[in-house]
């Protein structure tokens, strides 16, 4: 892509937080802080190439990404030379301090670990799931991420998933363009293998 000047935005909301992800052949990443990255909604990260920031414009001019932000007059607005230039407005304080502690938290436990957890719980569920006579899309995918998603003809799955909800298991119900459901499993680390066997149970 680089050697025809395409510029590459990685949409990592899926990847961060489950397994290890790098910026060494991206030139931008974004991610949300709600979903694998264990943080709260309406914070998140934005990953920018230090040599395509002057390319990159910011849509916004805010106190917070020019040089002289106290200086109201300013007849030239400079932008910051950094990533900065791209949070215009007040920081999300909270969201940053839940943030930081959730990637404290993943930290911790350690992607690696977390990734090769994940790859083990979703090759658990494919089995059981299949079992219980429901199609698992993509089901020998290699890279596939920490999600499973199944169908069954016939099974009302909206149905489904909140007779799970009111279980207290959280399954997210999709449908395609075709307008068939489906299910989705996306257990973290800190599931337990008796909480998969009771979803899976459940169905």
């Amino acid at each position: 892509l680089r050697a025809r000047d395409i510029l590459f935005c990685l949409d990592a909301i899926q990847t961060l937080g489950a397994f290890p992800t790098t910026v060494e052949h991206v030139d931008f990443l974004a991610a949300d802080a709600h979903k694998w990255l264990l943080g709260p909604c309406a914070a998140g990260v934005f990953y920018v190439r230090r040599d395509l920031q002057d390319r990159l414009a910011p849509q916004a001019f805010g106190w917070n990404n020019v040089r002289c932000p106290d200086y109201i007059a300013q007849e030239e607005m400079t932008l910051r030379t950094d990533a900065r230039r791209y949070e215009a407005g007040s920081f999300n304080i909270l969201g940053i301090a839940g943030l930081n502690a959730a990637l404290g938290l993943l930290l911790e436990v350690g992607i690696e670990s977390i990734a090769s957890d994940l790859a083990a719980k979703r090759a658990w569920l494919v089995d059981a799931i299949r079992a219980k006579g429901f199609e698992v899309i993509f089901p020998e995918a290699e890279s596939v991420g920490g999600i499973t998603s199944c169908w069954r003809e016939g099974k009302g799955l909206k149905a489904l998933g909140k007779k799970l909800a009111a279980e207290n298991i959280i399954a997210s119900v999709r449908a395609d363009r075709s307008d068939r459901d489906y299910l989705r499993f996306s257990p973290h680390f800190y599931n337990t293998p008796a909480e998969l066997e009771r979803a899976v149970a459940l169905l």
